[in-house]
């Protein structure tokens, strides 16, 4: 019975209620601010990948990325938590959770940029808001408003308009790896802000990234049983260590922690619509780095940008039993 009435207390973890108007407006201003921030260090990751690819392969990539944001988040989380609640989480639900949507959403995603380019992966996981949506619509955590789901149709609308510009070579197994991966992205963000509302934050990204590790784990072990490459393709220096602590503590630790809370604050459909805007941070990125500027994807991204502000809730949302 206590378990049932501090359940009817608490928001829902999956979308976060809101009591009273300033309180909903302030919760979808920061919850907007956080998918940002998560995008925009994603968005990171996707140069550093490039430059590792060069000598890694995906699979080794995958469990070194996963690695080494285990080690540095595990105590992170232990001090933030503590060791009693810890020991006592949900790690076999975790295992699941993170070995499908992190282990191998991300190997997914990877292996989709290895055969095709950074801005073509960032550009393809368009379909996310979609899914997302689908996905809420089935958990019945999201009833369908008009003005959301207008938002939905200018984000795919957005998504098109920015992949016009590529060559339909690029839409291949590359694609398809990108689409698999947004879909398992999207389940794992809702059901780790959903089932694991006990943990902080921190708590949450760190536990399924360890279930990450386990799938990446099995997927080196099976890579090597068939003969495939699992080591880079030369001596780790000190270049490669800067380009994986970007990947993996920014891109993947502290940007999945931004979109865990955001995904708590606003649900995974709307707080997935910022995943849109990716493809123009990495364009910037790529652009710094002395790549030609796309007119056409900007405009795909600033299209995005309007649905957001499309879907947001008007009204703050009633309190609901979890």
């Amino acid at each position: 019975m206590e378990g049932l009435k501090t359940m009817a207390m608490s928001p829902d973890p999956v979308r976060g209620n809101s009591l009273s108007a300033p309180a909903g407006q302030h919760s979808a201003l920061s919850g907007n601010g956080l998918a940002v921030a998560s995008m925009l260090t994603w968005a990171a990751g996707f140069p550093a990948a490039e430059v590792l690819l060069q000598t890694w392969p995906p699979v080794a990539l995958l469990a070194a990325r996963l690695a080494l944001a285990v080690l540095v988040m595990v105590p992170v989380w232990v001090i933030l938590d503590g060791p009693r609640r810890v020991v006592s989480a949900r790690w076999g639900h975790a295992m699941t959770v993170g070995g499908l949507g992190i282990g191998l959403g991300m190997f997914l995603l990877i292996l989709a940029q290895k055969l095709t380019d950074p801005v073509t992966v960032a550009i393809i996981v368009s379909c996310a808001p979609l899914v997302a949506t689908l996905l809420e619509l089935a958990a019945g955590t999201r009833r369908l408003k008009w003005n959301f789901a207008l938002g939905v149709a200018v984000s795919i609308v957005g998504g098109l308009i920015a992949t016009s510009a590529l060559a339909p070579a690029q839409l291949g197994l590359g694609a398809a790896c990108a689409v698999g991966s947004t879909v398992l992205f999207c389940w794992a963000s809702m059901a780790t802000a959903r089932d694991f509302a006990e943990l902080s934050q921190t708590g949450r990204t760190t536990i399924t990234f360890v279930g990450g590790l386990a799938m990446a784990s099995l997927l080196v072990f099976g890579s090597a049983q068939f003969g495939l490459d699992v080591m880079p393709a030369t001596a780790f220096d000190m270049q490669q260590a800067g380009m994986l602590m970007i990947y993996a503590l920014i891109s993947m630790g502290l940007s999945q922690v931004f979109f865990i809370t955001s995904v708590g604050k606003l649900g995974v459909a709307l707080a997935s619509f910022h995943i849109n805007v990716a493809p123009f941070y990495v364009m910037l990125i790529m652009l710094m780095l002395g790549d030609e500027w796309n007119w056409t994807r900007a405009l795909g991204a600033g299209i995005v940008a309007m649905a957001v502000v499309l879907a947001q809730d008007r009204a703050p949302r009633s309190a609901q039993v979890g």
